[in-house]
């Protein structure tokens, strides 16, 4: 597998075989080197027993901004560790955006925060923070 440099060739080549984002209908907003922001819509198997988003699928949806943004620069990096808090309930039919910005980057390691907004009225549903290990 090549190792393109470019933030958009990256989160491109990424997706063909990230089969878990295609599901959740992941689009690229905006693609850079240690940011990105990206989008889904809640659809209703995305859905928990109280109708609103499922938190692992809120997980998910960071994780994937995670990834996009820290292997921005095509040096595989992958997730170690990964913490969640939720602050609003998202339900079916909502446009969410998940902002992924780095916080510090080292040679070896990589920590990200990401924020899920609802795009209509930018209200924050889900904080998370991301730790990857550069292979």
């Amino acid at each position: 597998m090549s190792h393109p440099t470019d933030p958009t060739a990256v989160f491109q080549q990424m997706m063909e075989k990230d089969y878990c984002s295609q599901w959740m209908g992941i689009e690229p907003v905006l693609l850079e080197v240690g940011h990105c922001m990206i989008k889904m819509t809640v659809k209703r198997e995305m859905l928990n027993g109280f109708g609103i988003l499922h938190g692992g699928i809120a997980f998910a949806f960071a994780d994937s901004a995670f990834a996009f943004a820290a292997n921005g620069l095509g040096q595989m990096a992958v997730s170690i560790n990964g913490q969640i808090n939720y602050h609003q309930p998202a339900k079916e039919g909502e446009i969410l955006i998940a902002e992924a910005t780095e916080v510090s980057s080292s040679k070896k390691m990589v920590t990200l925060d990401v924020a899920i907004r609802r795009e209509n009225d930018q209200v924050l549903i889900a904080s998370f923070r991301g730790m990857g290990y550069r292979r």
